[in-house]
């Protein structure tokens, strides 16, 4: 099964989240109806990014790097590019 690691933006404060899904629709719905703890309060969000890896444990592994990183430049690069390019 494939996954997907998304960038969120948030409308409200303008901050990224970072997360991995197998279904983006469906995880921006429960981000936007205030399901998910971490992005209740800085509600509502558009995504950025999407990128399509070959399975869930992978876009998880890449997630994990990107949220180590704590750099905003770093993804603002990656939301201007268009593309994670980061190896698991």
């Amino acid at each position: 099964m494939n996954g997907y690691v998304y960038i969120l933006r948030s409308l409200k404060n303008y901050r990224f989240y970072i997360g991995s899904t197998v279904n983006v629709d469906s995880r921006l719905k429960m981000h936007n109806k205030g399901f998910v703890l971490s992005t209740r309060n800085s509600r509502p969000y558009k995504i950025e990014l999407i990128q399509k890896y070959s399975t869930i444990t992978k876009a998880k592994q890449i997630e994990y790097k990107i949220k180590k990183l704590k750099r905003r430049d770093y993804i603002e690069k990656i939301v201007r590019d268009g593309y994670i390019r980061m190896d698991s």
